[in-house]
């Protein structure tokens, strides 16, 4: 099948939305928390978190166009903090349900079912229920002029995460936390890891190492 540039153009708009957000592949589901100026907490799913570098410790998300009520930019904006919670196969429906368009005054982690989490230093929310879960300081955001949505830079500063998963070499399996993934708007998946492979050399090929 073709689907040419003409033709993409003419589909019909909820179908192009799930076309397009599908041609990315599996993505990582996070919750992101936040609070508010208030003290009033805030929960919702984001699907386009993504590494930015190790030193120092950066990480992005892209918020969409903030012409409407955008909660969780707000509050990142105002307070400088926030949260990211890894989803796992126990609470993935719960953190779907948080992309449902609540009322500014509704609190996410109430009205779904999840535990908001409290740590000393950190103004924003963890998820209780989340086995992997980081703070994060906001160092900037922009606008993205093509289309208006939001790039979002954070500093990572602290770490939760179960034993179990962190591994001698500093790397985490997260399949032992049971994380999922999302393709598209709203389908979940859990994963079968294939294997770790050798740092890649031009005059040595990679081998399996775990």
């Amino acid at each position: 099948m073709h689907i040419s540039h003409d033709s993409l153009s003419q589909l019909e708009r909820r179908y192009r939305v799930q076309l397009i957000n599908s041609l990315s592949g599996f993505k990582s589901a996070n919750l992101i928390g936040t609070q508010d100026a208030l003290g009033r907490s805030n929960l919702a799913i984001i699907s386009s978190v993504f590494h930015l570098g190790a030193d120092p410790a950066l990480v992005g998300f892209i918020s969409r166009p903030d012409t409407v009520q955008r909660d969780t930019l707000a509050n990142i904006i105002a307070t400088g903090s926030y949260t990211i919670n890894q989803v796992n196969s126990d609470i993935w429906q719960q953190a779907h349900q948080t992309s449902a368009r609540y009322d500014s005054g509704q609190c996410e982690f109430n009205e779904v079912g999840l535990t908001p989490l409290h740590q000393p230093q950190v103004v924003a929310p963890f998820v209780a229920e989340s086995r992997l879960k980081y703070a994060v300081k906001l160092e900037s955001y922009q606008t993205i002029e093509l289309n208006q949505t939001l790039l979002v830079i954070g500093r990572i500063t602290d770490i939760w995460l179960d034993d179990v998963a962190l591994k001698p070499d500093g790397s985490i399996d997260i399949e032992r936390l049971n994380t999922v993934c999302v393709s598209g708007l709203d389908c979940y998946h859990t994963t079968e890891r294939l294997g770790r492979l050798s740092y890649a050399k031009p005059d040595k090929p990679s081998v399996i190492i775990d």
